[in-house]
Order: structure tokens, then C-alpha cells, then sequence
């Protein structure tokens, strides 16, 4: 793994710090983006950008192998009171940037004739939940836009996959808590028990370094002939 170079978004944080510190262990070049600084290291470029500003995503480096599509928000109301421009800023950042950045780096892919395109899906690219139409909306569209690449890159080389966690112990998480409690009527903690972890069997929060360490197997030598899936890490929730 030495010899590759990954390119994971939402690296300043949670899931994709994990991801930037694994593949690292790993001994593969990363390109850490985010709206903020990231620490940078002999292994580790950090570069700021705005994933809903077209421009900024064409100026990021396409000379990648690995893709992590990781960056995301969230925004809980219902239907009748969600804003229209926030429902389009989530599907802007969490579905049209995946696309872009897959987009912009699957020649550079081809043409070595290997590359790894994960992307950080949800449990609610495969069930929906209430007060979340944008956020379920774009990890559907994640899911298929995955399955379409894994099946036009397959043949030349290039996989592509989802990771599904259920509610991981990352910033986005926690600062949803009082959004949460507001929509159901719930104080924070009982948010944390009645919703977060009431469909789960294992009653914990995921932690970044488990998606993390997929995020690894699916880049890793064994990976040749994953693809087209969506790995479940949801504690038990899509059992029921």
C-alpha cells in the first residue's frame, strides 16, 4: 500500500480522522480535505475546501487511487417544516460531491488499472427514519450511485463499495442530540436510549475506528473482488 495515494473527505474529525490515521498505518498517501485545517504529516496533505462549491471540488487532486467519500451533515425536522435550500445543500454535499469526485478521479483509476472507491453510506442508506428526508434521501442515492460505479469500474480494475454504520461517536452525532430531542420531545439523554440506540442489539455508539478498519480491508489486498456491496455495522438494527 505504500505505493498509493487515497483522497478522504471530511478528514478533520470522527470518521474520516479514523480513516486518514488507518490508511496512514497502512503506509498510503493521503489527501485530508475539510472545510478546516487538518494536521498535516510526511503521509498526510491537508487541504481546505468546501465540498458544495463546484469550483473547489475541481481544483482537488485527481491523481488518486483510493476515494473515501465521507463528508456529511445532518438536519432533523419534519417534512412540512424542513427548508428547501438545507435539503439541497445536504444532497449537494452528501450525494452530487460523491458523484463529482468519483467522476473527476475514475480516469487516473483506469488508466492504472486499479482503484478502491468507498463510500461512508449509513444505516439509513438502507432504512429511513423520521425527520431525516434530506440526510435518508442522499445515502439512498449514495447507495445506488455506488452500485452503478462498482459496475462500470469492475471490468477495468476498480471497486466500489458502502459502509453502513448505525449512529457512530462522531461530532455529527452528538450535535444532533438537542435537534433530536426538540423533534420527538425527548431530553438528550432519553434521545440517546429511546432513538439512537433503541434498534440496535448492541446497545453502544460505533466507533470511528471500526468504519475505519473496513474502510482498510476494502482498500486492502483482499478487496480485489468486493464490490457492489454495502457493508452493515449497524449493532443488530437492520436485523429486525
Amino acid at each position: 500500500m505504500e505505493t498509493r495515494r487515497a483522497l478522504v473527505t471530511g478528514a478533520a474529525s470522527g470518521i474520516g480522522a479514523a480513516c486518514v490515521e488507518r490508511l496512514v498505518a497502512d503506509g498510503v498517501h493521503v489527501v485530508a480535505v475539510d472545510r478546516v485545517p487538518v494536521r498535516g504529516s510526511s503521509r498526510v496533505e491537508p487541504v481546505v475546501a468546501d465540498l458544495s462549491d463546484w469550483d473547489a471540488v475541481s481544483r482537488l487532486p485527481t491523481d488518486v487511487d483510493i476515494l473515501v467519500n465521507n463528508a456529511g451533515v445532518q438536519h432533523v425536522a419534519p417534512v412540512e417544516e424542513f427548508p428547501p435550500e438545507r435539503f439541497s445543500y445536504l444532497l449537494r454535499l452528501m450525494l452530487e460531491a460523491p458523484f463529482r469526485l468519483i467522476r473527476q478521479t475514475l480516469p487516473h483509476m483506469y488508466d492504472a488499472g486499479w482503484g478502491r472507491v468507498v463510500n461512508i453510506s449509513s444505516v439509513h442508506g438502507l432504512r429511513a427514519s423520521p425527520f431525516k428526508s434530506a440526510y435518508v434521501a442522499a445515502k439512498h442515492g449514495l447507495e445506488g450511485l455506488s452500485k452503478v460505479v462498482a459496475l462500470e469500474g469492475g471490468a477495468r480494475g476498480v471497486t466500489s463499495n458502502c459502509i453502513n454504520p448505525a449512529y457512530v461517536r462522531t461530532p455529527l452525532v452528538t450535535a444532533q442530540l438537542a435537534d433530536q430531542a426538540k423533534a420527538h420531545g425527548l431530553s438528550e439523554p432519553e434521545v440517546m436510549h429511546k432513538v439512537m440506540l433503541e434498534p440496535v442489539a448492541v446497545k453502544r455508539l460505533v466507533e470511528p475506528a471500526e468504519v475505519a478498519e473496513l474502510v482498510a480491508l476494502l482498500c486492502g489486498p483482499a478487496s480485489a473482488s468486493i464490490t457492489g456491496s454495502s457493508f452493515v455495522l449497524d449493532g443488530g438494527w437492520t436485523a429486525h
